[in-house]
């Protein structure tokens, strides 16, 4: 069966310390418990559209080395089509060293490793594969050309693109937001976006409609416990957070972009897919750890 959700960014292990407060700068403090976990913006969000009913396809690279073998498994275990999935000699694989507080925040430090070597025509190899696709899911874990190159190519094809901008440092290039269908930050990426504050749902909206107005197609501003805020040309709607203890935040943006385009290719409208991307998300900070974390389908059954 073709992949209808195809995933072109970052695979990585997490290395997860928990402890009851971040360090501050030059400080040690102790932990509570370690432990690795796959993980990988890329990863999580094709894990959480595989777990919420899409078939899905992975285009991204590993370094040779164990972790490499084991991110690889963690996709085919999911039933991920993972031929687009290489491994570079010479390279170790992504890492994220993550730190989480009792208050469930958390600090994240990125080795691209073999992220860092996925190339435009690396993707293009695989380009069959995206033709194949009815979605095609970008973030911002690998390098820039290449999402460039994957968004136009999702354009040229006909394909709904979205792109989860994270992590955002600033700006987008003007020429790729209208390449973009959905494109979906957290606050902090908006901010980045735009330029400007993002704090409540009103400056949500603001840099909503700045995004619209910079071109891209439709714009979802995840905003945490406070849900969600879908902005169009036609208006904007606020969707609510389901009201859970959060034990880990660590992927719950993933699961919202993954359940989201999962149940787009489902057949669900706009409406009722960020609805269930949102309830899946929600379960996915009650539990620890990236990929471990995010829900299947049958979970989110009334």
């Amino acid at each position: 069966m073709s992949a209808k959700v195809v995933v072109v960014g970052s695979l990585n292990m997490d290395l997860v310390a928990r402890t009851e407060r971040l360090p501050r700068a030059g400080e040690t403090v102790a932990g509570e418990s370690f432990f690795t976990v796959p993980g990988g913006k890329g990863a999580n969000q094709a894990v959480a559209a595989a777990r919420l009913g899409a078939s899905v396809a992975m285009v991204g690279n590993v370094g040779d080395d164990a972790y490499g073998q084991q991110l690889r498994q963690a996709l085919e275990v999911e039933g991920i089509d993972c031929q687009a999935v290489s491994a570079c000699p010479g390279v170790s694989s992504g890492v994220a060293l993550i730190t989480v507080d009792a208050a469930s925040q958390n600090s994240i430090v990125i080795i691209p490793g073999g992220n860092g070597q996925l190339t435009p025509a690396s993707v293009q190899r695989f380009d069959a594969l995206l033709q194949a696709a009815e979605v095609i899911i970008c973030q911002l874990e690998v390098p820039a050309d290449t999402v460039a190159w994957a968004l136009a190519r999702g354009r040229e094809l006909g394909k709904t693109v979205m792109l989860n901008p994270a992590p955002a440092t600033g700006p987008l290039p003007a020429q790729w937001l209208a390449h973009i269908d959905y494109l979906i930050p957290n606050e902090s990426e908006a901010e980045a976006l735009t330029g400007a504050p993002v704090d409540d749902l009103a400056s949500a909206r603001r840099a909503g409609e700045r995004l619209l107005q910079m071109g891209a197609g439709k714009v979802i501003v995840t905003l945490g416990a406070q849900g969600a805020l879908f902005v169009s040309r036609d208006g904007s709607r606020h969707f609510p957070a389901p009201q859970v203890k959060a034990l880990d935040t660590t992927a719950a943006g993933d699961t919202f972009v993954g359940g989201f385009a999962a149940a787009l290719v489902r057949g669900l409208g706009e409406d009722d897919a960020i609805t269930l991307g949102q309830r899946a998300a929600a379960l996915s900070v009650t539990r620890a750890g990236a990929q471990p974390s995010i829900p299947t389908l049958a979970e989110l059954a009334p």
